[in-house]
């Protein structure tokens, strides 16, 4: 195995911390969860108090004042187990950049130190029924009047969407500019003309609360904007690249838990007299995905080095994303298919791995649109124009 190089010894402390989390307030539960689709706020508080949230969020805001680092030991963690309920990762690294880049010293002050104790969760509201990755197009408004923003529309796909307390609200300031007019606004979920939608039944992902979104009439403060009018489109490109390295680190744990489980589960089950792991075809099997997810592994751990230092950009940040989730889909199916009619089975941990896995190809943009991206860094704009005359 390739030694990796990323994580001091603070870091592989902190990872020890995580694993305990994990193995005392998550993994007895998440089944629970998944029936009732979404985890406990007293999870949220408990994340807290082991300093799982918002951990590189400053100090003076209450956070531990880590890197990212620490971001991707809570990722990767919470895959190997194969808990996708919890949230973190969207609360700390999602939205938190945010507020932490674009907020106030007031808005700061106020929502930044309640998120790292877990007082208040939050969600980020972009998706809309008429479009997904199309942020440009959206078509829920917020138009001023007076001291308030007065907002109408919908969202969907939502995560935390049922329980978050604060939400971070893509929406249109301006609606005749398009993607110039697109601004963010920070949403208190006990607004007037605020209102949940049910709880949508997933394939996968079932610990974790999806939502749809409705603002009727709903008046917000408009020192609740965040940075200026106009710049949400700006702001939102800025933390693409974070999101989408999220998604590739979580793709590839899961890919390499999802190895381990069945390297365990063919080495005990037996046929014709023989474990499975004796027979040519599972050792091959095994060999290959074990190859493919190691090259991927290395990729993602220099991708995530160059995030460090800021030099991670939106195209190699879409690429990460494609060849990972991509990968993931394959090996939870060629894992599955050495479980047997077992793998099929909801108690079994590679089955709920499955279902789960197919959400990364669509979450923070889809395998088409990340395509999209990559050629048009390939591709000269004279060379485009040219095929659109032809």
């Amino acid at each position: 195995m390739i030694p990796r190089t990323l994580f001091s010894t603070e870091h592989e402390i902190f990872r020890s911390t995580v694993q305990r989390f994990i193995a005392e307030h998550v993994t007895p539960y998440h089944a629970d969860w998944e029936k009732v689709g979404e985890v406990p706020r007293d999870l949220w508080i408990k994340a807290g108090e082991f300093g799982l949230l918002c951990c590189n969020v400053p100090d003076i805001y209450g956070g531990m004042g880590g890197d990212f680092l620490h971001s991707a030991i809570l990722v990767e963690e919470f895959s190997l187990s194969g808990a996708t309920g919890p949230t973190f990762y969207l609360h700390s690294d999602i939205v938190a950049p945010y507020l932490v880049d674009f907020g106030t010293e007031s808005q700061k002050q106020k929502w930044l130190p309640r998120m790292a104790k877990g007082e208040v969760t939050v969600a980020l509201g972009m998706s809309e029924p008429s479009g997904g990755s199309d942020v440009a197009s959206m078509r829920t408004v917020a138009l001023r009047e007076g001291n308030n923003y007065i907002i109408n529309g919908q969202k969907v796909f939502i995560t935390n969407g049922h329980t978050a307390d604060l939400l971070l609200l893509a929406c249109k300031t301006d609606p005749k500019v398009g993607g110039q007019g697109v601004s963010l606004i920070l949403v208190e979920t006990s607004t007037p003309g605020y209102g949940r939608g049910r709880k949508l039944d997933k394939i996968g992902f079932r610990a974790q609360d999806t939502s749809e979104l409705f603002f009727s009439d709903m008046r917000v403060p408009v020192d609740n904007l965040l940075g200026a009018e106009g710049q949400g489109f700006r702001q939102l490109m800025t933390q693409l690249s974070q999101e989408r390295l999220i998604q590739a680190i979580r793709a590839v744990s899961s890919a390499e838990a999802a190895i381990t489980w069945t390297i365990d589960y063919v080495s005990q089950r037996e046929m014709f007299g023989h474990a499975l792991s004796d027979f040519q075809n599972t050792r091959f099997e095994l060999a290959a995905m074990h190859a493919e997810v190691l090259t991927q592994r290395v990729f993602i751990d220099r991708c995530t080095e160059l995030h460090l230092h800021g030099q991670l950009d939106a195209t190699d940040a879409a690429a990460a994303k494609l060849v990972t989730t991509e990968l993931q889909g394959k090996v939870m199916d060629r894992c599955l298919q050495l479980f047997g009619g077992w793998g099929y089975m909801w108690e079994y941990p590679i089955a709920r791995a499955f279902a789960d896995a197919r959400m990364s190809r669509i979450g923070g943009g889809t395998v088409e649109v990340m395509k999209q991206i990559i050629a048009n860094s390939l591709l000269p704009k004279q060379a485009k124009m040219k095929r659109q005359e032809s």
